[in-house]
């Protein structure tokens, strides 16, 4: 059961204000949907990141930094390191270290969770400065993903409003409904 595949692999991509919106939306989360959440934050490349370390007290799901190779495992948490992209294909992550630039995290990312999951990819655009996100919502949605993005309540929404102009969001809704539209796709799923 400890290699099981996940059904859906979430990207959650944030930056300026998104750590409450990462607490929130992984406390509301069961522990047991089926789905993989991957964190892509922005943070400074010479930060040790304490993000897995916070998280873990906020979700019964094991958090983990990703690191070269790990094998992405249903109702896990999985956090970007520090300095470095993140890719993922065939359920394992690829890192890229140093990272290729400032604030094109997400996109990487959620480019290649489209490529590699399709209709089982899922992209949520939460609080942060910038546009990062939009090109892999685009991607994801191109590819048969679903895609969210966090409306006003986002405390820094330039990231989600960007999002949402790039017409490719399926659903603009509070982070406190976003847990329970995940948990209906991923029963629509078992179906």
């Amino acid at each position: 059961m400890g290699t099981l595949h996940p059904n859906l692999i979430v990207g959650i991509g944030g930056s300026a204000g998104a750590l409450n919106a990462y607490k929130a939306l992984l406390g509301a989360m069961p522990s047991n949907t089926g789905m993989a959440f991957v964190i892509i934050s922005h943070m400074n490349p010479t930060a040790h990141s304490q993000l897995a370390e916070i998280l873990s007290r906020h979700t019964k799901m094991a958090v983990k930094v990703a690191s070269e190779a790990m094998p992405i495992v249903a109702n896990h948490v999985y956090v970007i390191p520090a300095d470095s992209d993140l890719l993922m294909e065939n359920y394992t992550f690829k890192i890229i270290c140093p990272r290729s630039g400032r604030n094109k995290q997400i996109d990487l990312f959620f480019n290649s969770l489209a490529e590699a999951m399709g209709v089982r990819a899922i992209g949520i655009v939460l609080s942060g400065y910038d546009g990062d996100g939009t090109e892999g919502c685009k991607q994801i949605k191109a590819n048969g993903g679903k895609t969210f993005a966090q409306d006003r309540s986002a405390e820094v929404d330039f990231m989600p409003l960007s999002a949402q102009d790039s017409g490719t969001i399926d659903f603009i809704i509070p982070l406190e409904k976003i847990p329970v539209k995940l948990k209906s796709l991923a029963a629509a799923l078992k179906t």
